[in-house]
């Protein structure tokens, strides 16, 4: 399988930890593929129109996007525990919590987009500080279940998340008010599939 791959983007990243989870990193060949906001990356719109990664291609020419689905893909190959739970109320918790992992770091990208502006807009950035306080408030409350509940993709997405918040925004101290999360992150962060795919800055 071909996999769109940047060091650097946190979706890829979630993409990897599902991958070395479940043991089939040997199945994946990733392709550097460079994608920015304001310039669209035409031979990748030939296999995903939105010019977006992750994008996974599998050896019979089967497009898939984004993270989510890839994920779920990914954890339809093997016959152990699920990472996307099957049924009941385990798999709810774990797609609603996919859903705020990713909706997370699509605003922290946003944030980050919208602070590299000549001009940054101060509603826009205010907004996103008001809505990245929530994600930590909550996130706080739910680190004890966190901790506690089976291993599953929103666990990765979460996770994902927290580490992007350092990756990107490291000279902020989104721990200091929240340390239940925080442990979780620590505790997370020593998981061999999560080390083995630390966020690299290349550019």
């Amino acid at each position: 399988m071909k996999l769109h791959w940047s060091p650097r983007s946190p979706f890829v990243r979630k993409v990897m930890i599902v991958a070395h989870e479940l043991g089939l990193t040997d199945r994946i060949d990733c392709v550097r593929t460079v994608v920015a906001t304001t310039r669209p990356h035409v031979p990748l719109m030939e296999e995903n129109p939105l010019s977006k990664i992750p994008t996974l291609v599998l050896d019979d020419g089967t497009v898939l996007y984004d993270s989510p689905v890839i994920c779920e893909y990914l954890d339809s190959l093997h016959s152990g525990r699920k990472l996307v739970p099957r049924d009941g109320k385990e798999r709810m918790t774990a797609l609603r919590r996919q859903a705020l992992g990713d909706g997370f770091l699509d605003f922290l990208l946003l944030l980050r987009n919208e602070r590299e502006r000549t001009h940054p807009s101060p509603v826009h950035v205010a907004t996103f500080g008001t809505k990245r306080l929530a994600v930590l408030k909550a996130l706080d409350k739910e680190a004890g279940d966190l901790a506690t509940s089976p291993f599953t993709v929103g666990h990765v997405a979460i996770g994902c998340s927290l580490s992007y918040l350092d990756f990107r925004f490291g000279d902020e101290d989104w721990r200091g008010g929240h340390p239940g999360i925080a442990r979780w992150h620590e505790e997370y962060c020593q998981r061999p599939s999560v080390s083995a795919t630390e966020p690299v800055d290349d550019s």
